[in-house]
């Protein structure tokens, strides 16, 4: 909490209504974000029940500088994920930190299952259960309006409020359902959404109105100052304004690390029509940024949709960007722009993770292809290239229409073990795949990554800088870049600024608002905290050399040309000497 030594957390029970708040000193060590995050998850998480028992805790929490400077902005969220079995980890941008800032609070723990359909309201001086029965079922926009129109309306509430929301796939237990966030945000990834649809909890408002002075002004403000310059007067940030992460498109197609149709191939033909410069030109319309941001990174696509005969049109705008482009759109084998916002949209209504959806569909289609599963499966033909289909498919999806509909939302590892197919399920230790093929770096990083993410260390960075593989080498490098990032999502920085925070600049601008940190007490911070990941981890029965993945990641070659098999799973045990070695540290 600024200005103060101690750790603000809100308690939350839904099943008995009970609030309580919590100063908590001791949290302190973990700086903010996903150290305490991931403190509290530990101490209230109940591993000897199943993930998404009532006990089992969800985590919101803001980082140190929250709001505070520039491009501090994300909020993370830890729980057990219903798809992975493990921890679960998820970060969303948007208004959510600076709304918990200004309500006061650091930290939400929420446990329990409400008795009827809720949402939970919290603001500064009130935290209310309310009744969301009128919800249940709504597409995410309609619950945002609702909940607009209902709560703080207007006034001194403008820019101040935050609303997270579930659509019909969190309902209905997708395990791979997101969160949607102040409408162009998520949190995607691990089922975040099927936690708070197993809680009865189908929304969250949060609004502050607190004045928060800053000690020392002076200080704080030459931080601030430099900072924004870095942000808004170097090229650092240039591409994430101009093209936006799309921009990625072209190069990763052209260097052959583009994952497309399902990863049989990995470069796409028709790259060119749905990249980010084709984007920009056909449906750019504007550019939005999280608050407390100067940069306006996130994308608005527009397309028109036919709504009734007589050329009745609708325009939608909807967010898009690199992983949602990979995702439903070459791994789907889909050409147009158009077209894949179409598929966005759904997706969003819905509430489904992007990346998840489109690699779960992609082995549903080369399933049916093969036999595995049949059309009185899936309902609709599932094509690569055809949209049509895949958009029934999300929403049969969502809704858990029929028994494999219902497997296929268990995730594609899932529903390769039920089905067959397990050699082309594009998923790692349970997590779908991101859009990089790029070698060693990115498979096994996400493989041994604490939320197997291609954000836990950067592994397809590391492939994209580096002519040779030395072994030992790579995996230091995962293995450092895992710490930092611990670190420096305890403040919580969005990713696309990790340039900008360098060491010095953290140390300057925490030091700045009261922190008195040295480097080697970042050091510290980062190992401390993905030694509580790990044991986390530990606790719920995960076995990172026991990971096994799909064959086609060593039949189909990476920028790098073709992966060995053994050696994959070389690195992987060499990591997990690491890993081993952290959690027998005193820190």
């Amino acid at each position: 909490m600024l200005n103060e030594k101690y750790i603000r957390v809100l308690y939350v029970d839904l099943e008995t209504e009970k609030i309580r708040i919590e100063q908590r000193e001791d949290l302190m060590l973990y700086l903010g974000g996903a150290g305490i995050a991931s403190k509290l998850l530990q101490e209230n998480m109940k591993p000897d029940l199943p993930t998404l028992a009532p006990e089992q805790p969800i985590v919101f929490a803001i980082g140190a500088g929250a709001y505070i400077f520039p491009v501090l902005t994300k909020t993370v969220a830890m729980f057990l994920s219903p798809l992975t079995g493990e921890l679960g980890e998820s970060y969303a941008g948007g208004r959510m930190a600076m709304s918990l800032l200004m309500a006061g609070y650091d930290a939400i723990v929420i446990t329990g299952k409400a008795k009827k359909h809720c949402y939970l309201s919290v603001s500064t001086n009130n935290v209310v259960v309310r009744d969301a029965r009128a919800m249940w079922g709504l597409p995410v926009g309609e619950v945002g309006r609702a909940i607009r129109d209902s709560e703080h309306g207007g006034g001194d509430a403008v820019g101040k409020r935050s609303i997270i929301r579930i659509g019909p796939a969190g309902e209905n237990g997708v395990a791979f359902s997101c969160v949607c966030v102040d409408t162009y945000r998520h949190f995607g990834r691990m089922g975040l959404g099927t936690c708070m649809g197993s809680k009865n909890l189908k929304a969250v408002s949060i609004y502050g109105n607190r004045s928060i002075p800053v000690l020392n002004q002076k200080e704080y403000f030459k931080v601030y100052k430099e900072i924004y310059k870095k942000c808004t007067d170097t090229d650092n940030m240039a591409k994430y304004h101009d093209t936006g992460t799309a921009i990625n498109i072209l190069p990763l197609n052209n260097s052959g690390a583009l994952p497309t149709f399902n990863m049989r191939e990995t470069s796409f033909e028709h790259a060119d029509q749905i990249s980010g410069e084709a984007f920009a030109l056909v449906n750019l319309v504007r550019k939005m940024s999280c608050t407390g941001c100067p940069v306006g990174c996130i994308h608005i696509g527009m397309y028109r949709r036919e709504f009734d005969r007589g050329h009745e049109y609708e325009a939608i705008s909807v967010a898009y960007d690199f992983e949602l482009i990979y995702a439903l759109g070459t791994f789907l084998g889909i050409r147009t722009t158009d077209e894949i916002l179409a598929m966005i949209e759904e997706v969003e209504e819905c509430g489904l993770d992007a990346m998840s959806a489109g690699v779960c569909l992609g082995w549903a289609t080369e399933a049916l292809e093969h036999g595995y599963i049949t059309k009185e499966d899936t309902i609709v033909d599932l094509s690569f290239g055809d949209s049509r289909g895949y958009i029934k498919a999300i929403e049969y999806l969502s809704t858990g229409i029929n028994k494999f509909y219902r497997i296929l939302g268990k995730g594609s590892r899932y529903a390769a073990r039920k089905y067959g197919g397990e050699s082309f399920a594009m998923h790692i230790a349970g997590n779908e795949m991101a859009g990089y093929h790029t070698g060693y770096g990115s498979l096994v990083g996400a493989a041994v990554g604490a939320r197997h993410s291609h954000l836990c260390n950067g592994g397809y960075s590391i492939d994209q800088s580096n002519k040779e593989l030395d072994e030992d080498v790579l995996v230091e490098k995962l293995f450092n870049e895992e710490c930092e990032r611990c670190m420096t999502n305890s403040l919580v920085m969005c990713l696309f600024a990790r340039k900008i925070y360098d060491r010095q600049t953290i140390l300057n601008a925490l030091n700045s608002i009261g922190w008195n940190l040295s480097n080697d007490d970042l050091t510290a911070i980062g190992k401390r905290i993905y030694q509580t990941k790990l044991q986390i981890k530990n606790a719920l029965g995960f076995q990172q050399k026991a990971v096994k993945l799909s064959k086609r990641f060593f039949e189909t070659p990476s920028m790098h040309g073709k992966l060995d098999e053994e050696t994959t799973y070389r690195l992987i045990k060499k990591y997990t000497k690491l890993t081993d070695n952290l959690l027998q540290e005193t820190i």
